[in-house]
């Protein structure tokens, strides 16, 4: 019932600041937990944050707890991801999901996926 588009990555500097939207389409989407994952090549998929389907409860890693922030506007169909103070570490391919259960670390617990944006910091 949800389709993701995720948009906003580049190239950018250790430190630098990134915002990365993610659109939705649906009828149902206000229904839905988000959150957001990252790739890195050769590396398994690592569960960045989470986001209730109000946006009064969100849960982070630890690897970007107090630089990354996530928000959601149902009005708008939309989930956000705010990076800031990013590094090298941070590099990968991120994806939006949508799922049904809010704190889930496990991507099998989400059921639908935004295509991915590529995040790549230099140093």
């Amino acid at each position: 019932q949800v389709q993701l588009v995720e948009s906003g990555g580049g190239l950018v500097q250790a430190g630098d600041s990134l915002r990365l939207p993610c659109a939705a389409s649906g009828r149902t989407f206000s229904n839905y937990a988000m959150g957001w994952f990252r790739q890195a090549p050769g590396k398994e998929r690592d569960f960045v944050s989470g986001i209730n389907w109000r946006g009064d409860r969100t849960h982070y890693a630890d690897s970007v707890k107090g630089r990354f922030t996530i928000s959601r506007d149902n009005a708008k169909n939309t989930v956000t991801l705010q990076m800031n103070n990013l590094k090298p570490e941070d590099t990968a391919v991120y994806h939006c999901a949508a799922g049904r259960a809010f704190g889930a670390t496990d991507g099998a617990s989400y059921n639908y996926w935004g295509q991915g944006t590529q995040v790549t910091v230099s140093s």
